[in-house]
């Protein structure tokens, strides 16, 4: 008996074993992956910058970083491409969809986890998890078939001649549109999640459900809340699809004027990827290394924030 104990023992261990390389196995080559694309894209992205570009000669990188004039046409070929105007837009169009679509999103997720029914609320949260599952080129062909008409209509009434509608503004409403589902979903798993003896302690002291709501409920689900913003904000620095519809492509000069064209750091990668070789198929490589190195710092200055607002009380 003390032999086949030992034998099951041995086959267990042996499966354990096998199991444990498997799963490691495959966690390296997910991981993996990640290696894979940045180094292809850090390779292609440095080679304008040390290269002689086919005659072209070496990109400058202080004025590639810092310039505000991207300098490509159909039959113009220079090295003079420059992307420091079109950082600022993309963090500016970022931020102003975020003012959007945080808020909304927040509020959404409120009503959804705490005050409609149960019926409703289920309804409200299928659709919010379709929305969030609608491919970018939905909302660019939304955008493009209706945004760009309201947005154009909009800018008549103040005399301003758009270009078709393409513009910031359009830009930030498909990007909140995009983002909102995102942070609902996320933020109303958090709310959920609020432990409901806090609730019910402060409707014991007298606050009415609406107090409970925001001063204790919000306040205790602030970490995931702050969460969905991170995401929502990532999920809109890397948007190229749907943006590139409406933002109009603009190609020099710095402008926070709402009704006035726009380019994002994405929408430039994505216009270059028609060719296959050459600077500029290069530089829009280039460019991904940029943006991936705002996303990175976006991300630590958001988590930064996040933990200094954890730390936070509320009296």
């Amino acid at each position: 008996m003390l032999v086949l104990t030992k034998k099951k023992w041995q086959k267990n261990a042996l499966v354990d074993l096998s199991v444990k390389g498997v799963l490691q196995a495959l966690a390296i080559l997910s991981a993996s992956f990640i290696f894979v694309i940045a180094g292809v894209i850090l390779v292609k992205g440095v080679t304008p910058f040390i290269t002689n570009n086919g005659g072209l000669g070496t990109v400058p990188l202080i004025p590639f970083l810092t310039g505000n004039t991207w300098l490509i046409g159909p039959t113009f070929q220079s090295n003079l491409y420059s992307i420091g105007f079109i950082i600022v837009q993309t963090i500016y169009v970022v931020f102003l969809s975020l003012l959007i679509s945080f808020p909304v999103g927040v509020l959404t997720a409120l009503f959804i986890a705490k005050v409609a029914p149960k019926k409703l609320a289920e309804l409200l949260r299928t659709v919010v998890e379709m929305l969030a599952s609608i491919p970018s080129i939905i909302y660019g062909l939304f955008g493009a078939g209706v945004i760009l008409q309201l947005v154009y209509n909009f800018s008549t009434l103040f005399g301003f001649q758009s270009k078709g509608g393409n513009s910031v503004l359009s830009a930030v409403i498909i990007l909140a549109l995009m983002t909102i589902p995102t942070i609902t979903t996320v933020s109303e798993v958090s709310i959920r999640s609020v432990d409901k003896t806090l609730i019910h302690g402060s409707l014991a002291l007298g606050a009415s459900p609406t107090q409970t709501n925001f001063k204790v409920v919000l306040a205790a689900a602030k970490s995931g809340i702050f969460t969905s913003a991170i995401l929502g904000v990532g999920r809109a620095l890397g948007e190229a699809t749907a943006i590139s519809l409406v933002a109009g492509g603009r190609r020099s000069g710095l402008s926070f004027h709402l009704l006035d064209t726009t380019s994002t750091l994405t929408t430039t990668m994505l216009e270059g990827m028609k060719e296959s070789a050459g600077l500029d198929y290069d530089i829009r490589f280039s460019v991904g290394i940029v943006l991936m190195i705002v996303i990175l710092l976006t991300n630590f200055t958001l988590n930064f924030i996040k933990r200094k607002v954890g730390n936070v009380h509320v009296k």
